[in-house]
């Protein structure tokens, strides 16, 4: 297991740029493969994007496809959400998560009861 810590949420207009990070305790960070989700209050968590332990594979879901970009460095135990062309639909509180030696595809469908998970940090855009 290993703890995840969010941060770099925050309030920003329609257009605007975010870039979360999320900081995992551990020394098998490697290991890991990362992802990002989603939830609004009263709907179901969604998932957002994710990265192989390996940081050779991506995946995201096509609504934000082609303007968030995730990446790790293993080195500083983060993942990154760049997040570019914000849209007001896009507000949420963003999660990380994390699921040893998981398939990108299998990290997309991840339970809230398996894996690791962060406590979340707010990303709201205003129109």
């Amino acid at each position: 297991q290993v703890q995840l810590v969010e941060s770099g949420g925050g309030s920003v207009q329609a257009g605007g740029s975010l870039r979360l990070s999320c900081a995992a305790s551990g020394r098998t960070f490697s290991s890991y493969t990362m992802g990002w989700f989603r939830q609004v209050p009263g709907k179901e968590r969604e998932f957002v994007a994710a990265i192989r332990w390996s940081g050779d594979i991506t995946y995201y879901a096509d609504s934000v496809k082609d303007r968030f970009t995730i990446s790790r460095v293993n080195a500083k135990n983060t993942v990154y959400l760049q997040m570019n062309s914000l849209k007001p639909e896009d507000t949420a509180v963003y999660y990380c998560a994390a699921r040893f030696m998981a398939t990108v595809q299998a990290m997309a469908v991840t339970p809230s009861d398996r894996g690791s998970w962060g406590r979340g940090t707010q990303v709201t855009v205003s129109s």
